[in-house]
């Protein structure tokens, strides 16, 4: 098929806009989403220090290879990366990041959980469960990243999140009844360095495309602790909707949108927590995992 906007051959159909494009168009249209929302948010501002949470994954990948190429010619913002070794064996080799980050010229400040907590991802699955590691693996990662950003002067991090990943997170609250979820989505808790996703509205077979052709060799393994049958279920259900109506994540995009416009109230009758400012009454979860993991360090 040849590109609608051209003659040049297509690489890629968007079922949602009905668009056969070739490489230079599907990459301007990857890139325009991305500038978009960059703009949207106000999510770079001379003087910025953005550090990308590289993983070696594709997404991850991709934005890095993205803010180097939208910063080229400035002076006033600085791109860096970190990058986390959790502790799990076989997977999220730090040889994928630091090779990628080496191949886009970009300095990588290193974290590991062992340095940091005295546990790995494989230790908390052993002492705890497999069905916890997971969640500790998140709190503890957003942690060290947080405390590793304050420490190096980033102002903002950003991450591979796709609209994939929003889409199903947004159905997944709707689901389980969890408004409070969605219009609290941006609220920064104190003292967090704000995050920024730039795929936010790319969906993940055109970010993973993206990384094709400019980051060769992305680590794609899969994490052996990944057990979470709800979330998959609600995958697979917006999966096989999708087939039949492609534009359904764009408009659950839409939806957390405007819930947030019409309930901008509601953010101020949701308790915080008492130590991060997240909403939630007493404690979070995260907060509880931090102070357990801490103490068990010292």
């Amino acid at each position: 098929m040849q590109c609608n906007k051209c003659r040049r051959n297509a690489v890629l159909f968007q079922e949602y806009s009905g668009q056969h494009l070739c490489k230079q168009h599907f990459e301007a249209d990857v890139e325009a989403k991305a500038k978009h929302e960059i703009r949207r948010h106000q999510w770079m501002i001379p003087g910025d220090h953005i550090a990308v949470a590289l993983s070696g994954d594709q997404s991850s990948s991709a934005v890095l290879y993205f803010l180097k190429k939208l910063t080229s010619n400035r002076r006033d913002i600085r791109i860096s990366a970190i990058s986390i070794d959790e502790g799990i064996a076989g997977y999220r080799d730090r040889a994928y990041a630091m090779r990628i980050a080496e191949l886009l010229e970009t300095e990588c400040i290193k974290g590991s959980f062992q340095e940091s907590f005295g546990i790995t991802v494989d230790e908390i699955a052993r002492t705890k469960s497999t069905n916890l590691s997971c969640t500790y693996c998140r709190v503890l990662r957003n942690f060290l990243l947080n405390r590793i950003a304050r420490e190096q002067g980033v102002t903002k991090l950003a991450v591979g999140y796709t609209l994939d990943e929003r889409a199903v997170s947004v159905l997944k609250n709707v689901l389980q009844g969890s408004p409070e979820s969605l219009v609290n989505a941006e609220r920064a808790a104190r003292e967090k360095i704000p995050r920024i996703r730039p795929f936010i509205s790319v969906p993940y077979k055109e970010v993973a495309l993206y990384a094709d052709y400019h980051v060769k060799g992305c680590d794609q393994s899969r994490c052996p602790y990944n057990n979470k049958p709800f979330e998959e279920d609600v995958q697979a259900m917006l999966k096989e909707f999708t087939i039949r109506h492609p534009a359904t994540k764009y408009a659950l995009l839409s939806l957390e949108k405007n819930l947030a416009g019409a309930c901008v109230t509601m953010a101020d009758s949701v308790p915080s927590c008492e130590q991060c400012g997240e909403p939630t009454g007493g404690i979070c979860q995260g907060c509880r995992i931090i102070n357990e993991v801490t103490a068990h360090g010292t």
